[in-house]
């Protein structure tokens, strides 16, 4: 039983710690931007580099500017070929990382890849188990109480946005009620004095 769930365990630590490249093919003029949703207090480490190899003929430059969810610049960098990004998240929100070419010579375009790493997976592994002595089992134990600790932490950012959720749809909910009495009451006042308007109005022509 345990030698099952040994490798299931070495799986679910793999698939929470790894981070694929993203390819981004850049136009002569435009922007193309990319975006993850993260949470606060969050680290952020990402490596871009252009690909040369795709369009062997041109040689561009790029600029890339990485804002927060309340549009601050957390990174910027122009004419640059390589280049990397690291910084905590202080806000919760889409991170923007926009790329685009800022040079004269800009060919069909080019290629650019993009290693986006949050969280654990920015935490070299490799440097830990040299300085702490450990490997195999028990740096993989290692890994998965990283990894638990990130899901917990999840847990408790989605638990406390489900609460602010519940708080803004209780006063909502109470702002309706109060608006729709309010409005009742405006549409009684309004009829009553229609009625008060029409009945000087008959008794004046004689009609009542």
């Amino acid at each position: 039983m345990a030698a099952s769930i040994l490798p299931a365990v070495l799986l679910t630590v793999l698939l929470l710690t790894e981070a694929e490249a993203v390819w981004l093919d850049l136009p002569p003029s435009g922007t193309k931007c990319v975006s993850e949703e993260i949470q606060p207090n969050v680290v952020v480490l990402a490596d871009y580099a252009l690909m040369y190899e795709s369009h062997p003929t041109a040689h561009p430059t790029v600029a890339v500017k990485v804002t927060s969810p309340y549009g601050n610049t957390v990174h910027h960098n122009e004419n640059a070929t390589t280049g990397q990004f690291a910084f905590t998240t202080s806000e919760a929100g889409n991170y923007l990382a926009c790329f685009w070419i800022d040079s004269a010579e800009k060919g069909s375009g080019t290629s650019l890849s993009l290693d986006w790493k949050i969280g654990i997976a920015t935490k070299d592994w490799d440097a830990v188990a040299k300085k702490e002595k450990i490997e195999g089992v028990e740096l993989e134990l290692r890994k998965l109480e990283a990894a638990v600790g990130s899901i917990h932490h999840n847990l408790l950012y989605l638990k406390a946005r489900e609460a602010e959720m519940r708080t803004v749809s209780e006063k909502t909910n109470s702002r309706v009620a109060w608006f729709s009495i309010l409005s009742l009451g405006v549409c009684i006042a309004v009829s009553v004095l229609q009625l008060w308007h029409l009945q000087g109005f008959f008794r004046k022509k004689k009609l009542i």
